[in-house]
């Protein structure tokens, strides 16, 4: 009789079903990235679940720990049906349903049956889905760090986002299960965008937390759900842009060769640059078609080589990507298309669009095409629901950007800047194929915009900063800005008035209201349900209102469809649209130019011209700037407030002389030949560089990947944050991000284009090197950090400020700095990945902000 051969067993991992909750407590939508995530309590202290809290929304004015319990799949429903919330609701609207709530639940992680000593401990893969973060932390408090880590979850529940991989925080016993606490910062978001309506029923969070084992070995693997490929028409990519994703099981890996597995005639990929994954790190390697005949095959296959940074060490992984071939299009056989390009120089993204009916006509320029926003969490590339809604066009392009995901950063940064390069990707990609010429575009051609929901608030934005490059607007069931759901409630008891009045002007670029003046000469067609339950209808009346309250005449039109929700299938598809596009789309459509009209600008960088003025630089950075425009006595007269400097293309102006101010100021015949006339105040200042920034947000805008930099290597919880703040680029924006492992310097900084973070102690020796040309109020004296004659010493500052890019003039350097632990922590939850944190240039916060919230802020501008 055979003795049966025992399988060592692996770690396994098993999720408490009973959670613990503690709330509600009412909260600011984006209150949760100042306060602890664990706010009222201290996680790092033991917990008595039998205190009470106070929370002005419970009767009595306290509240206490309370029972649920998950699903086996780790559905977690989090719902407080105490709290009289009509109640509530019929004195503050919907801003009363916003809340936060603290969870708790155990984790225990069981020893294989035979374990190697000398193995690294494993680690967790969590997939936190709509909740805001999660800490882990050991059963012991004697064991805790202080403080703990906390990892941002996938609040919109977006489509391909990974799990996050998270080191234990102590090691586990080799001989006997270990239990580990988890707490979850759970935030009943602005209620309707994250969970819906309740409208009688009490509000209630939907949770999915799922958490699987993982042995971190030196090797890596492929990530096939972040792969991007375009599709292929007629045998040719629609694009030129491959992304295959590659994940890290454990060390620092370069991808260093990428070639076909078979030879293929007229058909190659090449690599754009090597690409460097951190441990645990996801990226999607950028590779470039190169073609020159068609490729018919149904798939391809890649092999990619990596290299192990010790050098010792090399692997090959072969990728296989099935390919979506579609026929030449013709009049009887259309459909959407994917295409693909690289944003930001290498990062290959993905857009949708549908070709015209007809070819263009031979003795017309070819029609402009028209942009379509989709609304929050619609994914244009796994579901064709938001394309399929657009009305056909008989001879404009109807294109569908990403936005970067489902979410983006609601049209704005690197949104728009996806929105205009999908526009150029799509003139460059039917330009380059001979056979496509019937339905090319234009190059720099204008667009029409058109958006529903988040993407009717994108339309309203895009159109507003980029007036000379839009014909026209239809934004359907669109929010004016985020202000507009939710206000500040913990920190506003706390806040000095005049920081606050800083930290919210950080959102003066996001105001779409502020900039209605901008459209006063753009056709706009606003369309709205009266009974949407998402957007009240009030929020399309109050735009047009506004911009007819700069110029009656607007030609703007506000259509009702009376009881019609948030979303109907005709809300697009109808003739009153069709036949606005139609007056817009055709040949002989001429743009229109008011006597007088206002230029409104908050950040030159992320703003175009309107009827060729443009403003290019501020007096007061996080003003805003206006610059007036009219007809008096046949002369022309501007009038500027708060700009240095604006520009003007002169061949829509046939001028000699106009008023600036009042001041008679000549135009040369030599100006005019170079096409831009530049005008700047004779003030004196001490630069004249481009602005580029008003907020630390405008940092997520980059010309290519990210490079983030903890200074000190020997310290894990910078690299922690370097890793957790490349997952959240990813996750939320399909952005890139280089770690640097070994920073030696500033001189490592000379080929660096992209944006560049950071990260580390205010105290770093690298500090002196960094901050010595004096381009901001932040230097080092003696060691330490001065704000100006101040000395940024206090244990648990969170300090976070943006400087010039060292080789880059529109590039940007964010540092992230502390004094502690707990300070970076602090920092890093305040890096603006979401859309509505009210960080302004620079920012210092304190541990006082755990409680509350921004009024922890100590020093802001």
């Amino acid at each position: 009789m055979q003795t049966p051969l025992l399988v060592p067993q692996p770690w396994k991992v098993q999720l408490a079903r009973d959670w613990d909750v503690l709330g509600p407590f009412p909260t600011h939508a984006r209150e949760q990235q100042f306060i602890s995530p664990s706010f009222p309590v201290n996680v790092s202290e033991p917990l008595d679940f039998t205190s009470t809290w106070p929370s002005s929304y419970a009767d009595g004015g306290r509240v206490g720990w309370t029972k649920t319990q998950a699903t086996l799949e780790g559905d977690l429903k989090v719902s407080f049906p105490n709290i009289r919330w009509s109640d509530l609701r019929a004195t503050e609207g919907w801003a009363a349903l916003q809340h936060h709530a603290v969870l708790h639940t155990t984790i225990t992680l069981f020893p294989p049956s035979k374990h190697n000593p000398e193995s690294v401990p494993p680690r967790l893969l969590v997939q936190l889905i709509q909740g805001s973060y999660i800490t882990i932390v050991p059963a012991s408090h004697s064991q805790v760090l202080s403080p703990p880590e906390w990892h941002a979850g996938n609040i919109y529940a977006m489509e391909r986002t990974l799990p996050r991989a998270i080191d234990l925080p102590s090691p586990p016993s080799l001989t006997s299960p270990t239990t580990y606490h988890a707490f979850v910062s759970g935030d009943y978001e602005a209620g309707i965008r994250l969970f819906g309506d309740p409208k009688r029923d009490a509000p209630t969070q939907n949770i999915k937390l799922t958490i699987e084992v993982e042995s971190p070995s030196e090797s890596a693997n492929l990530e096939s759900t972040q792969d991007v490929i375009c599709d292929f028409v007629d045998g040719y990519a629609f694009g030129d842009a491959i992304g295959l994703g590659v994940r890290s099981l454990g060390g620092w890996w370069t991808v260093t060769d990428a070639v076909l597995a078979f030879k293929s005639e007229g058909f190659q990929v090449e690599m754009l640059r090597p690409t460097k994954l951190g441990p645990s790190q996801t990226r999607i390697v950028p590779l470039r078609i190169i073609q020159t005949a068609p490729f018919l095959k149904p798939r391809l296959e890649i092999k990619l080589t990596l290299t192990a940074d010790t050098g010792a060490k090399s692997l090959t992984l072969s990728a296989v990507i099935n390919l979506k071939q579609l026929p030449r299009w013709s009049e009887e056989a259309l459909s959407a298309i994917s295409g693909s390009y690289f944003y930001a120089q290498e990062m290959p993204t993905v857009f949708a669009a549908f070709p015209p009916l007809l070819e263009n006509l031979p003795e017309e320029k070819p029609r402009p095409p028209i942009l379509c926003l989709h609304g929050a969490g619609v994914d244009i590339i796994s579901e064709t629901f938001w394309i399929d809604a657009l009305p056909r066009q008989t001879h404009s392009w109807l294109i569908t950007p990403s936005g970067r995901t489902s979410w983006g950063l609601d049209w704005h940064g690197p949104s728009a800047q996806d929105a205009w390069g999908s526009v150029d990707a799509l003139f460059t990609i039917l330009d380059a194929n001979h056979a496509w010429h019937p339905r090319r575009l234009t190059r720099g051609t204008p667009v029409v915009l058109m958006g529903h929901s988040n993407g009717g608030q994108g339309a309203w934005y895009l159109a507003s900063r980029f007036p000379d490059r839009v014909l026209g607007v239809v934004p359907a069931a669109a929010y004016i800005k985020s202000q507009a759901y939710v206000p500040l409630i913990i920190s506003a008891h706390f806040i000095d008035p005049a920081v606050r009045a800083i930290l919210e002007s950080s959102l003066t670029p996001d105001d779409n209201d502020l900039f209605l003046s901008n459209l006063v000469d753009t056709p706009v067609l606003a369309v709205h349900g009266g009974s949407d339950e998402n957007v009240p209808v009030w929020h399309s009346r109050e735009a047009v209102s506004v911009l007819q309250a700069w110029n009656a005449a607007a030609n703007v039109t506000f259509r009702e469809d009376a009881q019609k929700p948030h979303w109907y299938s005709s809300v697009l598809k109808n003739d009153r649209v069709q036949q606005f596009l139609n007056n817009l789309l055709t040949s002989s459509f001429s743009r229109v130019r008011s006597n007088r009209f206002t230029l409104t600008v908050a950040v030159p960088a992320e703003s175009g011209s309107m009827h060729g003025w443009k403003i290019e630089r501020l007096r007061v950075p996080g003003h805003l700037a206006r610059l007036t425009v009219h007809s008096l006595d046949d002369k022309l007269h501007v009038v500027t407030s708060n700009v240095d400097r604006f520009t003007l293309l002169a061949d829509m102006w046939n001028i000699e002389s106009f008023y600036v101010d009042n001041n008679l100021v000549a135009v040369t015949p030599e100006s005019l030949h170079s096409g831009v006339l530049a005008f700047e105040s004779d003030g004196r200042r001490g630069w004249k560089g481009p602005q580029v920034s008003a907020r630390i947000q405008s940092f997520l805008s980059t010309t290519a990947p990210f490079r983030l930099i903890p200074l000190d290597n020997s310290n894990s919880r910078d690299l922690s944050l370097a890793l957790r703040i490349a997952h959240d680029l990813n996750a939320y924006h399909r952005l890139d991000a280089e770690i640097v492992p070994d920073y030696g310097g500033a001189r490592d900084l000379q080929d660096c284009v992209g944006n560049i973070l950071i990260i580390g102690d205010a105290g770093s020796p690298f500090l002196p090197d960094l901050l010595n040309s004096s381009k901001t109020p932040f230097q080092m004296e003696h060691k330490r950090l001065m704000l100006r004659d101040t000395t940024l010493d206090e244990s648990g500052l969170g300090i976070l400020f943006l400087h010039p890019h060292p080789e880059n003039m529109s590039g940007r350097m964010l540092f992230l700095l502390s004094t502690d632990a707990s300070g970076l922590e602090r920092a890093g939850r305040l890096f603006p990945i979401r859309t509505g944190v009210t960080v302004p240039d620079w920012l210092i916060t304190s541990n006082r902000a755990d409680q509350t919230g921004a009024g922890g802020v100590i020093g802001a501008g």
